[in-house]
């Protein structure tokens, strides 16, 4: 979670890893925080780091950044600045990372409080589109709206960009020419085939212990 100081980040955070909403400001040095979750499928591990938003803290933030593989770039609604503040904040996250390629969503967090607005959805969505079409979320932490989907946003962007660097290369080289398999034997009339044995089918108890097994999917989230 990264963003200014006050924007949210914590209260975010506590809401979709516990379902509760707090109110009270705390400036946050570091809390990590864990939820198993499930998405489309996939058994997934989160780690989620919520970072400090405030000046005395910024030493810690290249190794935080580092070590993230997703990022929730929180603003209020109610605070101009921290929007203005958010665009230093993706920047050094992308020379960090060193790659345009960062499964990244932006969430405008305070949504709830119409009165003390200062920027409109409409501001969201145009600095979504000058961050490459980043995915963006409105998200009121007191009502859990949207909170659960940024997150899971980024989730799925994390599992897409490792499938994609995990997948084999489909260029020519180094191929190896296929080896030409024997002409298959004719047979008589007569002779019979031998089938192969009927395979055991599955029992629920095997599926239900092969799931349990299956390993989980980190993902580490700023």
């Amino acid at each position: 979670m990264r963003g200014a100081g006050g924007v949210g980040k914590s209260s975010l955070t506590v809401q979709f890893v516990q379902g509760v909403y707090i109110e009270s400001y705390d400036p946050t040095i570091e809390d990590s925080y864990t939820k198993e979750i499930e998405v489309d499928g996939r058994a997934c591990n989160l780690e989620i780091l919520d970072t400090a938003g405030v000046a005395q803290f910024t030493a810690m933030r290249e190794l935080y950044i580092k070590s993230g593989q997703g990022f929730l770039l929180v603003y209020s609604v109610t605070d101009k600045s921290s929007m203005e503040e958010l665009m230093a904040i993706r920047e050094q996250v992308m020379r960090i990372k060193d790659t345009q390629n960062v499964p990244m969503v932006l969430v405008g967090n305070k949504c709830d409080l119409t009165n003390d607005r200062e920027l409109t959805p409409e501001d969201g969505i145009e600095v979504s589109k000058k961050w490459n079409k980043t995915p963006f979320y409105e998200a009121s932490a007191m009502y859990k709206m949207n909170v659960e989907d940024a997150f899971i946003d980024v989730v799925r962007q994390i599992i897409r960009k490792e499938a994609q660097a995990s997948a084999p290369t489909r260029s020519g080289s180094g191929a190896q020419p296929k080896e030409e398999q024997p002409a298959a034997k004719s047979r008589k009339p007569s002779e019979s085939v031998k089938q192969p044995p009927p395979a055991k089918s599955s029992t629920v108890a095997d599926a239900k212990k092969a799931k349990k097994l299956k390993k989980k999917r980190k993902c580490v989230i700023l």
